[in-house]
């Protein structure tokens, strides 16, 4: 008698029920002196972040790639080998890895020794990133932002299917049937597609069959429901079995709506306007803030009751599958993060799951 196959691990997991996770890019923090501490105290802290989202039993852990002082992550998959010898049960994955800049074949090879690691809990997100700063730093040209991502998904696909890999294309010399090393031992790499919002990424993700995550950073999360029911129509069209929807959204949970919001607002402000700054944006005040931890607004913020209440609301105006929370912001303190990792666990995922039950 054999053992049924295992579900995937991103089939929709129905209506009354959320998956919940964490993401962070290593945002780095400061000394009491407001000194800006170094980015190996971030990575260790990090690994302390990681093994109590694991303890208090939440889905998963991304780790977003940057190449920037603010941010301590660039290899994302050194750090998930790390964090994979010290958690059990918690899936590990990078949010995102900006492919257009790596090596498709390089990448699944990090992820596929990641997954035989951590037994089988390895899961990549790939996308092209909101920063542009790795296009210099590898010597790409921006203006092949499109086809390098376009031709880099398709290589990667091919060697995903873990079958002889023919490919050509114009960005990297073609390959003519040749094998990828190392295998993975009893399914493929879990693969997600990161989207920032707009139609076209949506139908390329249905393209392929891959899960979507929705970066929800602004605006309205109900706003997105017109993708998220673009990608079930695509999903149809191209004949794949449906895969989770899933959305990312910045956030802190403390034990008082007060509390979080006090905790998190300056360091907000701080990561908003310098960002802003870069971008051309004008500045923030309190009143944005404000108006984006409100009922319908994107950021979740409040007490475990609060945020639940807000996952809750998601799940029934999209349909999601998973909510990943960015609980980190800026030079938000590790004490503060630890405990909005401790509450999202402990308190906001059963408060989801009663309610979606209810």
């Amino acid at each position: 008698m054999t053992n049924a196959p295992a579900a995937s691990p991103t089939a929709p997991v129905g209506e009354d029920r959320v998956l919940l996770g964490l993401n962070t890019f290593g945002d780095v923090g400061e000394d009491p002196d407001g000194s800006p501490q170094s980015h190996a105290q971030v990575l260790r802290q990090l690994l302390e972040q990681a093994e109590l989202a694991d303890a208090v039993g939440l889905h998963a852990f991304g780790v977003g790639e940057h190449h920037r002082k603010d941010y301590a992550v660039s290899a994302p998959e050194v750090f998930l080998a790390a964090a994979a010898a010290r958690t059990s049960r918690i899936r590990l994955g990078s949010a995102v890895t900006v492919l257009s800049s790596d090596d498709p074949i390089r990448v699944f090879q990090r992820f596929a020794t990641v997954d035989a690691i951590s037994n089988g809990r390895a899961e990549v997100m790939l996308g092209r990133g909101s920063f542009i700063e790795s296009f210099p730093l590898f010597g790409l040209d921006l203006a092949d932002y499109e086809v390098l991502f376009e031709e880099k998904l398709e290589l990667f696909h091919k060697v995903r299917a873990q079958k002889l890999v023919h490919w050509e294309g114009r960005t990297r010399p073609s390959l003519a049937g040749l094998s990828v090393y190392p295998t993975l031992e009893h399914h493929l790499l879990t693969t997600w597609i990161g989207v920032g919002g707009t139609p076209e990424s949506v139908l390329r993700c249905a393209q392929y069959g891959y899960p979507v995550i929705f970066a929800i950073i602004g605006g309205q999360p109900r706003g997105f429901k017109p993708l998220a029911d673009l990608y079930r129509e695509a999903m149809a069209k191209y004949g794949h079995p449906m895969q989770q929807i899933a959305t990312h959204s910045p956030g802190h949970v403390a034990d008082t709506d007060e509390q979080a919001r006090e905790e998190l607002f300056p360091h907000w402000l701080k990561l908003r306007n310098k960002l802003g700054a870069e971008r051309g944006w004008g500045p923030a005040g309190r009143g944005e803030f404000e108006a984006l931890c409100s009922t319908e607004g994107a950021l979740y913020v409040g007490s475990p009751e609060t945020v639940a209440q807000k996952i809750v609301r998601l799940k029934r105006n999209l349909g999601v599958d998973r909510f990943d929370l960015k609980y980190s912001n800026g030079p938000l303190p590790h004490t503060a993060m630890m405990r909005s990792i401790e509450l999202m666990g402990t308190a906001v995922a059963p408060r989801v799951a009663e309610l979606l039950a209810g």
